[in-house]
């Protein structure tokens, strides 16, 4: 029987081919009580466990192939995950008190952490809980003994789709050598591993189908969609003639593309536009170097202090990590964004009194915390400020909303530079110092930045999260994140226009900016200096040098006039013919 599925599109591309059904994310745990006698014999269980699972993991990294390489900065997760203590000793507490057996305790203490994960605001780090669920999945299953199923009975003739509940970075390597084309899961988001690993690898993936792993069986025909989000079961003999159709068109696009790689990103009536890159540590440097990016706009330092909650990193290791970024990006600028975190682990969902904690999103975060911990905050200024004398390095603050908290952080800048200057150490006294606008408060008062920052971007996630009230991450409400909503292009619209009156530079490094779809629109706002991720580039390049903005403006300010949804994307597909 044929059907479609319909999930969230998060790489684009055609795949054809065999389901080939991977592990279950989920594994049903029974509680067995034991007696005294035994609670260290199973404690020493509960270790073996945990040392068969980090070496596994750590030969699989051994085998690594450099061309993918987010999987080993994911694999690298799972082993911090492995040696925190909140996963490898807690459980062992609750073995000794609760008398019973290591998976129950494992799991127990599983969903605790997984609980504390979904209070972070933060989209990418709020996702790292199936992280949590994948490293537990598979301590627990060393402690069974059992395999995990795996897509690896292909035929070399064969084309397989891999379909899973969820799949870890290690199954993904374990697979890697066969000829898999797409990833279909039942959960996750655009930011979530399975996502980013297949942007990275450039194959189509789809995710949030939430049932697929139950509904398709081994062996069906499968098209995966990568650019609608639609997942085609045992398509009719019509429908797959058109799709391979599509996919050879598809290819053919793509290999079009590569050859714009050392092209200049210019407009039909030549204005020159900037394309960054966004970054989250050093793995992301060659396909930054390989997509033709002019440099990084947006290197999110909070994945440097992912899972260092009771160890962050030093001024020193920070610096380590921001110059290996410099120094590869060989003169071309560098943005760092000093760290956006929510409330992470070690912020439990409680607070002392046991009240429940909520909308984190609209608690202690990014520019808040660090000004709420300034001695953490003092250590990462003084390493970006270090790092500014190897190259052009600039300075952007997350999340600022308050004259008062421009004041603090500029204060705080001016006492690092101060600090290094009683040292003798060398730094960029004029290192660029720039803001970020990402809540509706600071698109609105935008003459507060103007005359105090040297450059803004604008955060377009969090920007229409926080106009429209919406959690893009919550399924119930996902569908009314709209980046088209009239007040949302309001005011990225009054952001630009501002700030090209005042001559100051500013950018976008959300992922509208990365949207093909939304290039004309953006060049017609003003925009003219896009950051996304490298794989996005060459299809945005594209679009510029198809694009002229002198035509565009009129009929971008007509679309900015309506109000109504309906018309604006009306408007918008006249404006991408």
């Amino acid at each position: 029987m044929s059907f479609i599925l319909y999930g969230l599109a998060v790489s684009e591309g055609i795949a054809i081919g065999r389901a080939r059904l991977a592990s279950s994310a989920t594994l049903k745990i029974t509680r067995v009580e034991i007696g005294a006698r035994r609670v260290e014999k199973e404690i020493a269980r509960f270790d073996d466990a945990l040392a068969r699972t980090r070496k596994e993991l750590m030969a699989i990294k051994a085998s690594q192939s450099d061309s993918i390489t987010d999987i080993g900065a994911f694999i690298d997760l799972h082993l911090m995950l492995l040696s925190d203590r909140e996963l490898t000793e807690a459980p062992k507490q609750i073995i000794r008190e609760r008398l019973c057996n290591a998976e129950w305790a494992l799991s127990i203490q599983g969903e605790n952490l997984v609980r504390q994960f979904e209070q972070i605001d933060d989209v990418y780090l709020r996702e790292r809980g199936g992280d949590v669920r994948q490293v537990i999945e598979r301590i627990i299953r060393k402690l069974s003994r059992r395999a995990s199923r795996s897509a690896s009975r292909s035929g070399k003739d064969e084309t397989q789709i891999v379909v899973a509940h969820d799949i870890s970075p290690a199954d993904i390597m374990s697979i890697k050598d066969r000829d898999f084309a797409a990833f279909v899961t039942d959960v996750g988001g655009a930011t979530s591993h399975t996502a980013i690993l297949a942007r990275s690898m450039t194959i189509p993936a789809i995710v949030g189908l939430r049932n697929a792993s139950e509904l398709i069986r081994d062996m069906e025909t499968l098209i995966v969609d990568g650019t609608r989000g639609a997942l085609i079961v045992n398509p009719d003999p019509a429908i797959l003639k058109e799709y391979q159709s599509r996919k050879e068109q598809f290819e053919r696009d793509q290999s079009k593309l590569k050859l714009l790689k050392t092209a200049r990103a210019t407009t039909l009536d030549r204005i020159k536009i900037n394309l960054l890159a966004n970054i989250k540590d050093t793995d992301d440097i060659q396909p930054v170097l390989e997509s033709g990016a002019e440099g990084i706009g947006l290197f999110r330092s909070e994945f440097i202090f992912l899972g260092r909650e009771n160890n962050l990193p030093t001024e020193n290791e920070q610096f380590e990590a921001y110059r290996k970024v410099v120094e590869a990006m060989d003169k071309r600028p560098v943005t760092i964004r000093t760290f956006d975190l929510g409330n992470d682990k070690n912020l439990t969902p409680d607070d002392d009194h046991g009240n429940r904690k909520r909308n984190p999103a609209l608690g202690l975060r990014s520019i808040r915390r660090s000004l709420n911990d300034l001695s953490t905050f003092h250590a990462q200024l003084r390493a970006i400020l270090r790092v500014s004398a190897l190259g052009r390095v600039r300075l952007l603050i997350p999340m600022l909303s308050h004259t008062h908290q421009i004041e603090q952080t500029l204060a705080a800048i001016g006492q690092a530079k101060a600090s290094l200057r009683e040292e003798k150490t060398a730094f960029d006294e004029n290192i660029p110092i720039g803001a970020m606008i990402e809540v509706p408060a600071s698109a609105l008062s935008i003459g507060l930045f103007l005359k105090r920052f040297d450059f803004l971007s604008i955060g377009t996630n969090d920007l229409i999260q926080y106009t429209l009230a919406v959690d893009r991450s919550d399924e119930q409400v996902s569908t009314l994140y709209n980046p088209l909503h009239p007040a949302v292009l309001a005011l990225i619209a009054r952001t630009l226009r501002c700030a090209e009156k005042a001559c100051i530079p500013v950018s976008i490094c959300g992922e509208l900016a990365g949207d093909p779809a939304l290039t004309r629109l953006l060049l017609g706002m003003g925009l003219r200096q896009f950051s996304m991720h490298p794989a996005q580039i060459p299809m945005v390049k594209q679009k510029i040098k198809q694009s002229d903005i002198s035509k565009l403006v009129p009929a971008v300010q007509r679309l900015l006039r309506t109000e109504d949804p309906s018309k604006i994307m009306k408007r918008l597909e006249r404006l991408n013919r």
